[in-house]
């Protein structure tokens, strides 16, 4: 006998609410209805996948196993039902949507003409902010995050990533020389983040590791301010490849180092709480920049 996504969605149930009659409470069935479904999915199964005892319930190894996969398999079937929903409906209302500014300003701007003529319904509010904001406190219902995700409550989506490289522009390289070994940088004047300190870690492979810990001449604490100095040639930087792939294909900067890059690609997260009447505007707006990031091979599968 298969399984049901409904007796996924009572295990989940039960887990997520800690007791039968809580889970019962949840999903609107009786606390008897529910065990008998958990006792129907486990015999299915062949194998016990919570301990019952009066005071608390604890999962099985096998029952641990199955809990992750019941979840990716009844999220997998939420998001196809939204998207389902897209050739159904046309998603309108406001969407409000922040970034850090560098990438609103060279991954979202450059495409926003496009996508209001595609989803004329949607209407569009853009906020910046560098640091990582409170989505209710702020009123908003996606934000992008670069970098590593931490661990969140929020539903996230994984957009690609972007490869950090090393560049400097042909001013700077015409005056001060161009660096052809890792340890040549120590000659030079480097740029880079007030903070964190982790962005000062430059991906860049040498005798004594795969990455290079920088020590700038001059800082800044935003990325936007950092290429605007490297693009009037006060020094050398290193930046995610969203925010400078068309001054690179217009030569304002150069690419350096390259033999040397140890690959570090920045993950890119849209991050927002799920809820069914705005995913179809999320949705809309995801796959449109996630389609837009991988056309400059910023987004990778």
């Amino acid at each position: 006998m298969k399984t049901r996504s409904e007796e996924l969605q009572v295990f989940v149930a039960v887990i997520d609410g800690g007791s039968i009659s809580a889970a019962a409470e949840q999903i609107g069935q009786t606390p008897s209805a529910v065990s008998r479904t958990l006792a129907r999915l486990e015999a299915k199964l062949g194998t016990t996948l919570v301990n019952r005892t009066t005071r608390r319930m604890d999962l099985t190894e096998e029952g641990r196993f199955f809990l992750e996969r019941a979840r990716q398999v009844l999220e997998q079937m939420v998001d196809m039902e939204e998207r389902l929903s897209l050739h159904r409906q046309t998603p309108s209302g406001r969407l409000r949507i922040n970034a850090a500014a560098p990438f609103m300003l060279h991954a979202i701007l450059p495409w926003i003409g496009e996508f209001r003529q595609q989803y004329p319904g949607i209407e569009l509010e853009l906020n910046t902010d560098d640091l990582i904001i409170d989505l209710l406190e702020q009123s908003t219902d996606v934000a992008i995050r670069i970098g590593e995700l931490a661990d969140s409550t929020l539903h996230a989506r994984s957009l690609g990533c972007s490869p950090v490289q090393i560049l400097a522009s042909p001013d700077y390289l015409a005056r001060h020389g161009t660096p052809t070994t890792v340890e040549a940088l120590n000659a030079h004047c480097l740029l880079g983040f007030s903070a964190p300190e982790s962005l000062n870690l430059w991906p860049l492979r040498h005798a004594e590791g795969d990455s290079w810990r920088i020590r700038a001449q001059l800082l800044a604490s935003s990325g936007e301010t950092l290429r605007q100095l490297a693009i009037a040639g006060e020094g050398i930087v290193s930046l995610s490849h969203f925010m400078t792939h068309e001054d690179i294909r217009t030569g304002r900067l150069q690419v350096l180092l390259g033999e040397h890059n140890n690959g570090y690609r920045q993950p890119i997260h849209a991050v927002y709480y799920r809820n069914t009447q705005l995913a179809l505007r999320i949705q809309c707006f995801l796959d449109f920049i996630q389609k837009k990031l991988a056309t400059y091979a910023c987004a990778v599968a």
